[in-house]
């Protein structure tokens, strides 16, 4: 079940104006091209941004993700017909041969469930052809990011048109590793109401990851940095032989 930022309907809808600086995705869309991938599977797509990227781009793109007010998002945007949007997850897909999956923005991180993490891994191996990639990021936890994850660190007030000053702020609940819990909170000066999202994120080392990839018959070709935050995620790059 997807987290409340993302499924909630209201919250959905401010998503994109909460984080507008998308530079993360810039490595992506370098890697599209190095691999000169012209069907792209994009896993936990959200709101589109990166699909519709991708299709301003002459790609042919698949967008997945499991909330539904997300893809709602998706859809109402420009250009949205140019996707194939998908309301489920990657352990469903119908049958494809991309050359590229991909999951940003720590979607993998997301998939803290471990036999559903399996699941994925190997639902984005038969999507792809013989020859493709899947390429994701995560967080590499010996930088211990939940320690930032404060109010004091986070808070913020955004004035979305339309809507009206939205404050923000998120809290680190509970570390059970690998295991780490933290709440978004969302004030509406409009009408007064704050809504709450609870996130349970999965930290996986480097080695886990590759060993995870190379059961599911993926070839570790390369692990990269993560351009926009060095030193502080580790960027997979697995091809299905």
């Amino acid at each position: 079940m997807a987290d409340a930022c993302f499924a909630h309907p209201r919250l959905a809808a401010i998503y994109d104006p909460l984080d507008p600086d998308r530079s993360d995705l810039d490595a992506y869309l370098r890697i599209v091209e190095e691999a000169g991938a012209r069907h792209v599977l994009d896993i936990g797509c959200g709101t589109g941004v990166f699909a519709l990227l991708l299709a301003d781009r002459g790609i042919e793109v698949v967008g997945i993700d499991p909330a539904r007010a997300s893809l709602d998002v998706a859809r109402a945007k420009p250009g949205s017909d140019r996707v194939r949007w998908i309301c489920g997850d990657a352990t469903a897909l119908p049958p494809l041969r991309a050359d590229l999956a991909t999951m940003t923005a720590n979607v993998a991180q997301a998939i803290a469930d471990p036999h559903t993490w399996r699941e994925t891994l190997r639902g984005a191996y038969e999507a792809l052809r013989p020859g493709g990639h899947l390429v994701f990021e995560t967080r590499d936890p010996t930088g211990r990011a939940w320690e930032e994850w404060t109010r004091e660190n986070s808070y913020r007030v955004t004035e979305i048109p339309g809507v009206g000053s939205v404050e923000s702020w998120v809290q680190l609940t509970e570390v059970s590793w690998p295991l780490v819990t933290f709440r978004s909170t969302y004030a509406f000066a409009a009408d007064g109401q704050v809504l709450t999202s609870d996130s349970t994120l999965r930290f996986r080392d480097r080695d886990e990851v590759e060993a995870d990839l190379v059961a599911h018959g993926y070839v570790v070709q390369d692990v990269r940095d993560a351009p926009d935050r060095p030193g502080k995620e580790f960027v997979f790059l697995a091809r299905r032989p």
